[in-house]
Formats: C-alpha cells, structure tokens, sequence
C-alpha cells in the first residue's frame, strides 16, 4: 500500500507552527504532521504531512501561498517493515567504552565495554549521527581522565542514549529532558530496556524551565544536544544551573557554528575545554569558571 508525503520548508517557528495546524484541518487528513527546525543554523522550518490516500494539489498550494512557505512537494513512500529497515541501516556504534546496539544486535556487545541498548523502533539519537556520537565520544575522553560526575544532565535526550551512558558510570543522579513528549515516552522506554528504572528521571521540559529540572541544580555535567540557536539561547541558563567547574557537552551545531558558540560561552564564564569535529559536525567541551 502506498502512503503519500507533503513537505515544504518556510521561515520562522510560529509560521511553522501555524501551518502544521492547518495541514492538520486538510481533507483527506494527514496520520501525521511534523514541524522541524532544520539543522542549519539559517532559521529555516520543514513542515511535512503524511497521507493515506493523495493529498489534493491545489488545497496544498493555497496553504503554501497563505503561510509564505515554498511549494509542497508531494512523494509517494512505498510500504515497507521500517523497524527491520532501521535494524539493517543502523549496525552497532562504538564509541570508546561504550557500545550502542539494538536488540536484534545484543549478541555482538563485546566483553568488557558497557552496552547501551536501543531499539530499533526508536532510532532517534541512536549515536549513528555525528552529534550523538561526538558527545559519547566527548565523555568517554572525560572518563579517560579519571573525572566522575554524580550530578547529570542530559537536555534534549532523545533516546536518552547520554543520560544513560552517564547512570551506567554511576552518576547518582541523572536527569533526561526534553521539550517533545513522544521523546519522553521513547527516553522513559530505553530506560526502562536497559533496567536503569529509578536510576534515570525522564521529564518534559523547555529548557531549564521544569521545576524537575531546577531542583536538580546545580549540576557537575550538562549534555545539551539540540541545535545552535536554543544554545545560544540557553547559554545564560546553562551557566546559573552548572556547578563551578562543572562541564558541559554540547552539539548538535555544524562546524561552522562552533566559533559562534564558544564566543557565546566564553562570554559566560565558560573555557573551552575540548572540541572534535566529525563529518560535518562538531561536539565542545566546555568548563564553567571555577
């Protein structure tokens, strides 16, 4: 059975925003409605639809033309088992001391490194992405130096792959927080899989501005995986609810951002401590001023 997909991309979050509620009203309606900011730093926002049955041309080039987005373009998505698509394209990621697998893959963790299970239905911030991976990677250096962390943020967590990375090395508090809820559900699930219950706190949250999130502060480590606007934005709040000499890993951001970032940090009291440039993109480190 074929499905049907709409996307188009405009500027600005509250245009977005509003046209995904409009593409919600069409007829025949979408299963689903996606509203993202693409990961290139320049603002722009894709605004997808997905359709059982052929969305009709002219209802979409009004919505477009209403909302000052480009044209949508329309594909049709055979069908297909999209889990054992992600269990064939998403093998098994090492990154230092950990090992991140799906199921399917349990077989091959390797003795002696520290597994890190997600499923395949859940493959969003699995560590394949460069983002994900430079912060693993970023961390593993940081247990490479003999430093702990008792006191663990993971902001944006996704699958909460870094929360747990962090309670499998014994933080004793670990915190996974993130502003969509279905990415709640899916930290709450690889928590869950991975028998850290009680050991990792999922929360939803904007920011810092949970009340989960505040009495946690001040924390010794902060993953903020997100995209470089919202850190520049949270730089403030990144500072007030970091310990002095706590750290910081950040990504999400293009190479050409990092410069952008570090300035912005610096300015609040930060040091650079590390950065690792994989692909396109780039994983800091950064210390809080004592």
């Amino acid at each position: 059975m074929l499905t049907y997909t709409a996307l188009t991309t405009l500027p600005g979050k509250s245009q977005a925003e509003a046209l995904g509620e409009a593409l919600e009203e069409l007829d025949p309606e979408p299963t689903g409605v996606g509203v993202f900011e693409v990961e290139d730093g320049k603002g722009i926002w894709e605004v997808g639809g997905y359709f059982l049955d052929a969305p009709d041309d002219i209802d979409l080039a009004l919505l477009s033309a209403a909302f000052g987005a480009g044209p949508f373009v329309v594909s049709e998505v055979p069908d297909q088992d999209w889990v054992a698509k992600v269990r064939r394209e998403l093998p098994p990621v090492e990154a230092g001391r950990f090992f991140v697998y799906g199921s399917h893959d349990a077989a091959l963790l390797p003795e002696g490194r520290i597994g890190l299970l997600i499923e395949a239905a859940m493959a969003f911030g699995t560590g394949h992405h460069g983002t994900t991976l430079g912060c693993l990677r970023a961390y593993d250096r940081l247990l490479d130096d003999a430093q702990r962390f008792d006191n663990v943020l993971d902001l944006g967590c996704g699958t909460a792959v870094l929360a747990m990375s962090a309670a499998r090395m014994g933080a004793a508090s670990v915190l996974a927080s993130d502003i969509d809820p279905v990415a709640v559900e899916v930290a709450l699930a690889n928590v869950k899989a991975n028998g850290l219950d009680g050991r990792v706190g999922c929360v939803e949250s904007i920011g810092f501005d949970s009340p989960v999130v505040q009495a946690g502060a001040p924390f010794d480590l902060i993953f903020a995986n997100i995209l470089k606007g919202p850190l520049i934005e949270l730089a403030p709040d990144m500072a007030a609810h970091l310990a002095p000499g706590g750290l910081a890993i950040l990504s999400g951001l293009l190479i050409e951002q990092a410069e952008d970032i570090v300035e912005v940090y610096q300015a609040q009291g930060f040091d650079l401590k590390t950065r690792e440039d994989l692909s396109e993109w780039s994983a800091l480190t950064l210390r809080r001023h004592q």
